[in-house]
Order: structure tokens, then sequence, then C-alpha cells
């Protein structure tokens, strides 16, 4: 009951290979809308998540604390989404969002120039100069969104399991070599270790969402980890006085039963 996740630039064949996964497994197809959409219950608008995990940010929103609040919610909704397996995720970075996770099957997909210009076109009705200009700016918006967010390069091969370029095979070629690869790999099922960690990168995003979303809380960031029902932050206070609060909303998620603040201290002195 592997996760898939597929990497690609815009108009690559990533929503169609991960189409094809999904129906041959017999697994959920899973996109950055329906994450989207999770993330916003909880009131925040559509458009500024979407916004948050497709674009960079500029060099004012570097100093501020919006960019937080919405790649928390985004992580907390695509944790749970994945978090029983038996998924393929296409969206920005879902590698990265459920890194430290079970084993996940990371897979980029590249396409030639020429196959993405085709696409952009037919979908979009561009322009060959217009497709060219809009592929090239969406690659570079991830590209500065991963290496901001997490200083890795987007592009750089070490973050997949599996690279397939598209430039001599098809999308149902490509997609019987990943689903053999996950048939194949015993490393990649969800067994009671692997569902454990999911589980506890759930609930650790479920907590860090809440205390991003709680007004006592919502100026602070943290680092959460869990581990069964015991949960570590790890980050600064505005007030020490806040510690209380903290420790309440924290518990007062479902499935925590200690909260460990020991590594939560007060911001330094200006």
């Amino acid at each position: 009951m592997s996760v898939i996740t597929i990497s690609r630039g815009s108009f690559s064949g990533g929503k169609h290979l991960a189409e094809c996964l999904a129906k041959r497994l017999g697994y959920r197809c899973v996109d950055r809308d329906v994450i989207v959409e999770k993330a916003a219950a909880s009131g925040v608008s559509q458009k500024e998540l979407r916004d948050a995990i497709q674009k960079p940010p500029t060099f004012l929103e570097r100093f501020t604390h919006k960019k937080y609040l919405y790649l928390t919610l985004i992580q907390a909704a695509l944790t749970e989404e994945m978090r029983t397996g038996k998924a393929v995720y296409h969206g920005n970075a879902g590698h990265l969002l459920l890194s430290g996770g079970a084993p996940i099957v990371r897979t980029r997909i590249i396409a030639p120039m020429s196959y993405r210009i085709k696409m952009a076109r037919t979908r979009l009705r561009l322009s060959e100069p217009e497709a060219i200009e809009y592929i090239d700016q969406m690659d570079q918006d991830r590209r500065k969104w991963t290496q901001y967010l997490y200083g890795v390069d987007w592009s750089d091969p070490a973050l997949y399991d599996v690279v397939l370029n598209l430039e001599y095979i098809t999308i149902p070629e490509a997609c019987e070599t990943i689903s053999t690869l996950v048939k194949s790999q015993a490393s990649h099922e969800f067994g009671p270790d692997c569902q454990a960690v999911m589980d506890n990168l759930a609930l650790a995003s479920r907590v860090r969402a809440k205390l991003a979303l709680e007004p006592e809380t919502s100026h602070l960031e943290f680092e959460v980890s869990a581990d069964g029902g015991s949960v570590r932050l790890h980050g600064k206070l505005s007030s020490m006085d806040l510690m209380p609060a903290v420790e309440r909303i924290a518990l007062a998620v479902p499935g925590v039963k200690e909260v460990n603040l020991e590594e939560v201290a007060p911001m330094p002195e200006v």
C-alpha cells in the first residue's frame, strides 16, 4: 500500500501518469486542488493557499508569517490524506512535504520542451512564444520555491527514486515501470511500522496546524514531532506566559496524550 508522489514541470504528463498509476494499482489519485480544498476548510483563502505552494515569496513576504501558516495547513491536509497509503499524489513538492513519513516512491517525470509546448498550447490556447514563456516562468517559480523553503534544487535527481523522461517512452510505459517497482519493493509496503510513522507525521502536522490557527498562538512558529501520543515542540515564544496556552492547545488535538515543551524557549531580546 505505497504512497507515490509525482513531481513534474508544467505540462510534462504528470497528471496522466498519476491517473494511469491509480487505475493500474487500485490507488486513490490525489491532486493539489483536493489538498487545497481540505486545507481551506479551516477558513483560509483557497487562492492564497494555491499561491503559497506555487509561487516563491517576494522579498517582503520572506519576512511575514503568512507563508508558514499556509504551508502548515497544506502539509497537515496532505499527510492526513496520504496517511493510510494506497495513494498517488501529483502536486508541487509532495515528496518534500511528506518528508519524515514512511517510505514513499518519489517519482519525477520530465518531458521534451516540444511535448510541453504542445500540451500548453492545447490546454491554454496559447501561441508558441506564449507557451514557452509560461512554462519557463512556472519552472523558475518552482525552483525558487523549493530552494527558499527546503534549500534544495527541485530538479536534483538525488531527491527522487525514479526519474523518467518521456522523450522516448510513453505514459503507459512509464506507468508500467513505476507500478512494477511498487509491486516488487517490499520496502515501500505499509506494514505496521510504516503505518506508525505516517500516523506520527499526521499527528505532528495536526498539532502544528492547530497552533497556527488558534488566536493565542497564531503568531508563533514551531517544529513538531510525534511518537505515539507523545508530542514534542521546538520553537520560540514571544512571552513565556504563553507556555500554558501552547500546552493546552496541543493537548486538545485528538490523539495527543502528552506534550513535551523542553525545547520551547523565549525569543531573544532585541
